[in-house]
């Protein structure tokens, strides 16, 4: 160093990352909230961003409206009565739309018009999150980074990809993060809801090494694959009949991972491996060198599950890591 010259401090990097949101607004809200709270650099949707369901309200012949949670159906008086339960439908990971008697009959009989339907309450949803973060955090310093996922529709791409606070991350487009470069896979190993972005393992495969040609050097590699590693215990989740009932009522365990993310961070060895899909996982591994976390997913109590990650840019490893919710 030059005399009269200051030292560079060089800062850790803050990562706040949740996965599994599925639509469940006021976790969107608990997460834009969280960079300032936890004093992240950057906020990260690690996949499934958006919701699986709409919820009809339906206007009655007499004017009243009548819809339905979880089994529980209710008479909604009035405009307040009608926001109100919106509010709540939307918590839980769900779009309300309002319909008359005819189109909700219709939709009923024509699923056309249902998946048109969900497509554009869809889209309005996404949107609107999109609006929601740019006024929360523009000009904050705080990143905003969505990646799309397998029960993430193709059309959500488009949205995520004009916005201006909140950055896409998928395998098309690594993140760079200070020093360190974060490479996503969205793309799962087969489910049996047969989603929109699945591919059987060599496929899977071939789209990780695509996708990690973006990042030259594992210690400054940051994985974010939807999808855990097969036999990691990242990725347990209850056993399914063929009916896809569960076994045991749930009690019996089986991994679902992929084992093309298995062998990729085996043979990688990224520094920090982020993972989600199996909402019941929470909890971290070593694969070799590498550190695996998935915070798990409670979208549906409005619980938001995350992993805090401090990263030490000198020394290029993970400094600390918190799995924290509320």
């Amino acid at each position: 160093m030059r005399p009269g010259t200051a030292a560079v401090k060089i800062l850790p990097v803050k990562l706040f990352f949740v996965t599994d949101l599925h639509g469940s607004e006021i976790c969107w809200k608990k997460f834009l909230n969280a960079g300032s709270f936890y004093g992240a650099d950057a906020v990260i949707l690690g996949g499934d961003v958006t919701g699986k369901a709409m919820v009809p309200i339906v206007q009655r012949a007499n004017g009243t409206w009548e819809a339905s949670l979880q089994d529980h159906r209710e008479t909604l008086e009035g405009e307040d009565a009608i926001v109100e339960f919106g509010k709540r439908v939307m918590n839980r990971g769900y779009y309300p739309i309002r319909v008359s008697d005819q189109e909700y009959v219709a939709m009923q009989e024509d699923e056309d018009l249902v998946d048109k339907r969900f497509k554009e309450v869809m889209l309005e949803g996404t949107e609107r999150w999109i609006a929601m973060a740019e006024e929360k955090l523009a000009g904050s310093g705080i990143r905003v980074i969505a990646c799309p996922a397998n029960d993430d529709m193709f059309e959500i791409d488009d949205v995520l990809a004009g916005a201006k606070v909140v950055e896409t991350g998928d395998e098309e487009h690594p993140i760079q993060l200070g020093d360190f470069t974060m490479v996503s896979m969205g793309w799962t190993n087969p489910t049996p809801w047969h989603t929109f972005r699945e591919a059987e393992e060599p496929e899977l495969a071939e789209r990780i090494d695509r996708a990690l040609t973006a990042a030259s050097d594992p210690s400054t590699t940051i994985f974010n694959s939807h999808a855990p590693p097969y036999g990691s215990k990242l990725d347990n989740a209850p056993a399914l009949n063929e009916d896809l009932s569960y076994v045991s009522g749930g009690q019996a365990l089986r991994p679902v991972g992929s084992t093309s993310v298995a062998e990729s961070i085996k043979r990688y060895q990224p520094m920090l491996s982020l993972h989600g899909h199996i909402h019941e996982s929470k909890g971290s591994a070593r694969i070799g060198s590498t550190l695996a976390l998935n915070p798990g997913s409670s979208y549906e109590e409005g619980i938001l599950q995350a992993a805090v990650v401090t990263i030490d840019e000198k020394k290029r490893k993970v400094k600390n890591y918190q799995l924290v919710n509320g």
